[in-house]
């Protein structure tokens, strides 16, 4: 083992570039904990806290579950795994054989694999005086080394424009999607609220949202169908587009015209994780989501790319007087996780670890499905990525799975029966002839919905 002092140490941070972050933020971890090197005088109240999270990272549940860090910083507490489902015991050995897929969830799970191989690279540890004031040295919410590296990434993508606009996070992409309505919304006092609607099959949130708040200035008027040449009015309306869609995977625009219809582009698979990339989306407001970037859901972070000052400054309004801006934690493991998707083989290596696995699962699904006549799965068509610089297959984060008999008219309960749990089409106002199943869960979630679907099948 090579003993290195304070001053050796420093000299070779002093040798990487400034603008590494991942080094910035790892190098102690990675000299101080490695089998190789051991820094004198460097790690003190960081150990504990180090060893804990190795010791977790060391239960291994079997392959069918994991152990967090949430239990162990508890003293006395004993850390336990928690179980894939269908999976049970003390190490997750068990697999339970009457249990149902679990299809209806978008929890993005299929990154995990990821997110372990890069361990080191994207471990963290935050001391318990991280920024506790309400905001950084500049007075605002939003940190701007974090709006560089997301700017970075779109710009490796080539999936978003956002040269000379405006970018603000939120609680996930969900708080702001009412941000947005707001802020496309006349004055309080006006006598004509904003008509908010959007084209079925749609993410339900849009509908749930805009009718939970009850807002005067808003509300929740169906779908675009109802609406098309009736725009000329004195009202203003506001139109989710999401693209690719959810729950089919398609790629939308949107279908109102007009000087007063403003849309909210939700663009939260629009990653070479789920769809080609046919160019950069130059929207007036786009929102995304880490959540379908990096996987961390959990981690409730999203942000809004926004071309008009006066629409930036009304979001920011709302999200300051709701939240006061995302947590600074958050935030900052934000920065650590795009650090990490910059780095490998030149910010591809996340984009072709996911697309590889979206694309396996598609494929596998669409085999299964193919063997039947009872049902079907939505037609997509293949594009030219100019990410991959090819035409690429289809690799979508959802099946919308169609029952093709006309008696079948739920097809929610038909998958039910056969110990499927997916979505039902009505939650998405589409025809209950529908169901979406979710591929973007873990490698456990997806074989046992494979094989359910095969044994449904072969009933035939």
């Amino acid at each position: 083992m090579k003993i290195l002092s304070s001053f050796h140490c420093e000299r070779m941070a002093r040798k990487r570039s400034p603008m590494n972050l991942s080094f910035i933020v790892t190098l102690m971890f990675v000299l101080c904990f490695s089998n190789m090197i051991v820094c004198r005088g460097e790690i003190s109240w960081s150990r504990e806290a180090a060893e804990e999270a190795e010791a977790v990272a060391a239960i291994e549940c079997s392959g069918h579950g994991n152990a967090y860090l949430d239990g162990i910083v508890l003293k006395g507490h004993q850390q336990v795994c928690e179980c894939n489902q269908c999976y049970t015991g003390s190490d997750c050995s068990k697999l339970l054989s009457n249990c149902s897929a679990n299809a209806g969830s978008g929890d993005p799970y299929f990154l995990e694999p990821f997110w372990k191989k890069h361990a080191r690279s994207s471990a963290i540890l935050v001391s318990g005086w991280h920024r506790m004031g309400y905001s950084y040295s500049d007075g605002s919410y939003i940190s701007e080394l974090l709006v560089e590296h997301i700017k970075k990434v779109h710009a490796i993508v080539g999936n978003a424009i956002t040269e000379g606009k405006y970018i603000i996070f939120g609680s996930g992409s969900t708080q702001l999607l009412n941000a947005a309505v707001y802020a496309f919304s006349p004055d309080a006092s006006s006598h004509s609220p904003a008509k908010v609607v959007a084209t079925p099959p749609y993410y339900p949130v849009y509908r749930t949202q805009t009718e939970y708040f009850n807002a005067r200035n808003f509300s929740y008027e169906g779908s675009t169908s109802s609406w098309i040449n009736k725009t000329d009015s004195s009202s203003t309306f506001i139109e989710f587009v999401t693209s690719p869609n959810n729950p089919d995977g398609k790629l939308t625009k949107g279908v109102l015209k007009g000087d007063n219809v403003k849309q909210i582009n939700d663009r939260a698979y629009y990653w070479p994780h789920y769809t080609a990339i046919p160019s950069p989306v130059d929207d007036d407001l786009m929102i995304f989501t880490i959540s379908k970037l990096t996987g961390h859901a959990g981690s409730r972070f999203g942000w809004a790319i926004i071309k008009d000052k006066a629409v930036y400054e009304k979001m920011l309004t709302y999200l300051d007087m709701n939240t006061m801006g995302v947590s600074r934690e958050a935030q900052l493991r934000a920065l650590k996780l795009f650090d990490v998707v910059l780095e490998g083989d030149d910010g591809k290596e996340i984009f072709k670890f996911a697309y590889s696995t979206m694309r396996h699962r598609w494929t596998k699904l669409k085999e299964t499905i193919s063997k039947s006549k009872r049902f079907s799965l939505q037609k997509l068509s293949s594009q030219y990525c100019t990410f991959f610089q090819r035409e690429r297959e289809l690799s979508p984060a959802y099946a919308w799975l169609k029952c093709e008999r006309e008696e079948d008219k739920n097809c929610y309960e038909i998958l039910e029966a056969a110990g499927i749990n997916g979505r039902a089409g009505s939650v998405y106002s589409a025809d209950n002839h529908y169901v979406r199943l979710s591929l973007i869960r873990s490698k456990d979630d997806f074989d046992i919905l494979i094989n359910k679907l095969k044994t449904l099948v072969a009933k035939q």
